[in-house]
C-alpha cells in the first residue's frame, strides 16, 4: 500500500507518505527524511523500494514554510525537527498501528535530512539504526546541534553513502566520520557526485546507485527486528 495518508501525529492530522508491503503482517519501520527540497518523488521512490523488500517506510516532510527551500530549512529548528520525529514514533507505537513489528525504528536521511537522522540516532533510544546519503557533516555551526559533535558517540549501526566527486561535501569529511565512528561503514563511490541516488537529478550515477540501494535494504533488514508475516491461507 502506497500513498499520502493523514496520520494522527501529535495533536493534529498530518499527511505523510506511507509505503507498506503488499502482504499482511507486522514489519520493521524506517523513517525517510528528505533533502533540503522537501519530500519529492525521489523520497517516495525510496519508500516504495523499501516496502517491496518487506519494510514499512514513512516519508516525512518537515518543512511547513513554502517557497525557497533554503529559507524553509533555516526556518525549521533542529529542536522542532526532533519533536516531529518523536511524534511520528509515538504514532507508530500507538494503538492506531497494527503493521509495525516493534517500536525500534530505522532512519534514512538524505542530504540535510541526514543531519536530523544522525542527531536523533544519538539522542533517541528508539532509533536502532541510521543510514545517511550525502548528508553534510560540517557547515552547520550556526544550527542548534552540530553533526560533527555526535559522530564519536553514535550508539547504533551506521551506514553512510557518499560520492567521492561530490562538489558540496569534501571526501575528507567522510574519512573523518569513518575515523570517529569506526563501527559504522562510510562509503565513498568513485566518480559519484551529489544526489547520485536520485534518478531524476543531474548527478544521478547508475553504478553507485545500483550498489547503494541493495546495501540500504540489507542494512535495515540486518539491524531492525524481523517481519512477522500473517498466513491468511
Amino acid at each position: 500500500m502506497y500513498g499520502g495518508w493523514p496520520l494522527p501525529i501529535g495533536s493534529s492530522l498530518r499527511t505523510q507518505y506511507l509505503a507498506r508491503p503488499d502482504v499482511a503482517g507486522q514489519f520493521p519501520v524506517v523513517l525517510v527524511l528528505p533533502t533540503i527540497e522537501g519530500r519529492s518523488g525521489f523520497e517516495k521512490d525510496l519508500c516504495r523500494m523499501l516496502a517491496r523488500w518487506g519494510i514499512v517506510a514513512i516519508g516525512l516532510d518537515f518543512y511547513r514554510q513554502k517557497g525557497n527551500p533554503h529559507e524553509a530549512y533555516e526556518a525549521l529548528s533542529d529542536r522542532r525537527a526532533l519533536m516531529d520525529l518523536d511524534e511520528i514514533h509515538e504514532f507508530v507505537v500507538s494503538n492506531d498501528v497494527s503493521w509495525a513489528v516493534s517500536g525500534d525504528l530505522g532512519i534514512l536521511g538524505i542530504d540535510v535530512g541526514g543531519r536530523f537522522a544522525i542527531v536523533s540516532a544519538s539522542t533517541r533510544s528508539w532509533v536502532k539504526s541510521v543510514a545517511v546519503s550525502y548528508a553534510p557533516l560540517t557547515g552547520d555551526e550556526e544550527r542548534e546541534y552540530q553533526v560533527a559533535s555526535y559522530l564519536d558517540n553514535l550508539p547504533v549501526p551506521v551506514l553512510g553513502l557518499y560520492g567521492a566527486a561530490d562538489e558540496l561535501i569534501a571526501p575528507s569529511t567522510v574519512d573523518e566520520a569513518q575515523r570517529r565512528n569506526d563501527h559504522g561503514q562510510w562509503l565513498l563511490y568513485e566518480g559519484a557526485g551529489h544526489s547520485f541516488l536520485d534518478i531524476e537529478a543531474d548527478g544521478y550515477n547508475a553504478d553507485a546507485a545500483g550498489d547503494a540501494y541493495p546495501r540500504l535494504v540489507e542494512f535495515f533488514k540486518a539491524t531492525l527486528p524481523p517481519a512477522a508475516e500473517v498466513d491468511l491461507g
